[in-house]
């Protein structure tokens, strides 16, 4: 693969660091914290997941594709049980798996460079995954199944988050409406 130009790296980069690190996780952190550990375990029905599955998930996947990848570790995820547990473990047991991943996810992204964007990986039973594929992949995984949670712990709650408080201000926000 040739090279890429070193600003799109860096960018890309930055830009994923501040969705995952600075915007997703502590977002979802803070909406998922008052939920108790019956609402974290909830599903409108079998087909649907929890928020308690739904973060095994992600703790999974940041943990295969991000850091085992990058740390050239073996990764012994078990992807069924992220789906098939349904209780038993605490909303704040749950935060702090994935609040461990995401430090070692942050350590990850804090030093790639351009040259670990454009190396090749094997991920998942997928052969030779540029570095800069599995960032993208986390992100927007992520992201997928924050929105997910978020739309889940709304539901439990009946009201809206506030995250985007600022937009209300400025006129910006449809109906003054946020997530």
């Amino acid at each position: 693969m040739a090279s890429m130009d070193s600003k799109v790296s860096t960018d890309f980069l930055e830009f994923s660091r501040h969705k995952l690190l600075q915007q997703y996780w502590p977002r979802l952190r803070s909406a998922v914290e008052p939920l108790t550990d019956e609402q974290v375990w909830w599903r409108p029905n079998a087909a649907c997941n929890s928020v308690g599955n739904l973060i095994l998930h992600l703790n999974g996947n940041v943990g295969q594709w991000l850091v085992a990848s990058f740390n050239q570790r073996k990764e012994h995820r078990d992807r069924p049980a992220e789906f098939n547990q349904r209780e038993g473990i605490s909303t704040a047991a749950l935060l702090n798996l994935l609040g461990a991943t995401m430090l070692e996810a942050e350590e990850v992204l804090a030093r790639l460079t351009e040259k670990d964007l454009i190396d090749q990986f094997d991920v998942q039973g997928y052969e030779k995954c540029s570095g800069l594929r599995i960032v993208y992949q986390v992100v927007e995984h992520f992201g997928l199944h924050y929105g997910q949670i978020l739309y889940i712990v709304k539901t439990i709650q009946g009201e809206d988050l506030g995250f985007y408080r600022e937009l209300n201000q400025t006129g910006r926000a449809a109906g003054g409406r946020s997530i």
